[in-house]
């Protein structure tokens, strides 16, 4: 029982990929879980006795102290170095090797429901929140300081000179640049809040789902989340898929400008701009719909985030806020049909699972 980590160990490829190594194709026994350890898998090398383990400081090779009247564990000998070493070596050349296995492997936990999705989703709206905070503090500024001019007056030998800067416009040029990466930075994240959704409901039930959802367009992800035939589910997404189209042509395809005015036609009616249309059937256009104002796309953001939230939703918001993964298994058996039915059953179920977590981070087994 009383072991030491060796040095050597510090070179083994990840924990998973030596489980499924050792454990899972070449049959090697798992002694199980202990206080701090995950698994643990005795190996011999040269006939002397060695164990791969995984606990809560990462995986290694460990050496047993041999002396029967030991009472705490003794240092690796030079001998247990040396064979830890090589068992590295055969480890990551057997790892190596079994690249085709660990393919199927994953394949087969793909199309499974024993899988985590991991939730981003604080860290993304954070992002969104970061950058529309910072719009409407330029926006403030910029109202308090729009008459503000600087005066410069530059002798010369011959006369003098007068500049005039409007600070006011550096500003405003600032705050369009953060309501514009406010804008991205929102899209990005309901990508990501959408597909939670969709698993909280019930609507995504494997990794082969989510996979899919998540190599699908935004208007698939929105609809997998949310209903459309709820009208002011259906106003919001008709507003939101109009302001994603703009933000798409301006920052994604080489900004020529919010509309999608890459072009001047020169004519008798003076120079006239040429819209991108982003169409098949009309590629170009002389009109198009309104450039989306900076406020009033914020604000529509805004309410369609209490939107989202609102009931029958507002359990799932306390979910996805928690930072936990989605755990497919949950919806198969009917826990999360369970806790989605109100903010009190999730609230009891999030402090079960957040403990379950912590027990299983720091291996308390």
């Amino acid at each position: 029982m009383l072991s030491s980590r060796t040095r050597a160990g510090q070179g083994l490829p990840a924990y998973f990929l030596v489980y499924f190594l050792l454990v899972d194709l070449l049959g090697y026994k798992n002694l199980g879980k202990e206080e701090k350890v995950a698994w643990s898998v005795p190996v011999r090398y040269q006939g002397r006795l060695y164990s791969v383990d995984h606990t809560k400081f990462g995986v290694g090779v460990f050496a047993p102290t041999h002396n029967p009247n030991a009472r705490m564990s003794a240092r690796p000998s030079e001998q247990a170095e040396s064979d830890a070493g090589q068992i590295v070596l055969a480890i990551n050349k057997a790892v190596e090797i079994a690249g085709p296995y660990f393919s199927w492997r994953a394949e087969q936990a793909a199309s499974g429901t024993y899988l985590n999705v991991l939730n981003r989703s604080s860290n993304l709206f954070s992002r969104y929140e970061f950058f529309r905070d910072r719009f409407l503090e330029l926006s403030d500024e910029y109202q308090r300081r729009k008459d503000e001019k600087e005066v410069t007056k530059t002798e010369h030998d011959n006369g003098a000179t007068t500049s005039v800067l409007f600070p006011a416009a550096h500003l405003s040029q600032e705050a369009q640049w953060n309501a514009q990466a406010a804008v991205d930075a929102f899209f990005s994240w309901t990508e990501h809040v959408f597909i939670h959704l969709a698993i909280l409901q019930g609507r995504a039930r494997t990794g082969g789902d989510v996979a899919k959802l998540a190599d699908s367009d935004w208007k698939s992800k929105f609809k997998a989340a949310l209903d459309l035939s709820v009208p002011d589910t259906k106003k919001h997404y008709d507003a939101l898929l109009e302001l994603r189209q703009q933000i798409r042509n301006f920052m994604a395809h080489g900004a020529f400008g919010k509309r999608g005015e890459a072009f001047e036609f020169h004519s008798g009616a003076g120079a006239v701009p040429l819209l991108l249309t982003g169409k098949q059937k009309h590629k170009y256009s002389f009109t198009g719909a309104p450039a989306f104002v900076d406020e009033k796309a914020i604000a529509g953001i805004e309410h369609f985030v209490e939107h989202l939230w609102a009931e029958p939703r507002a359990p799932a918001r306390e979910y996805i806020e928690s930072g936990l993964p989605a755990i497919l298994s949950y919806i198969h058996d009917g826990t999360y049909a369970k806790v989605m039915t109100s903010s009190e059953e999730m609230t009891s179920f999030l402090e079960y699972l957040m403990y379950q977590f912590d027990s299983a981070a720091n291996m308390d087994w």
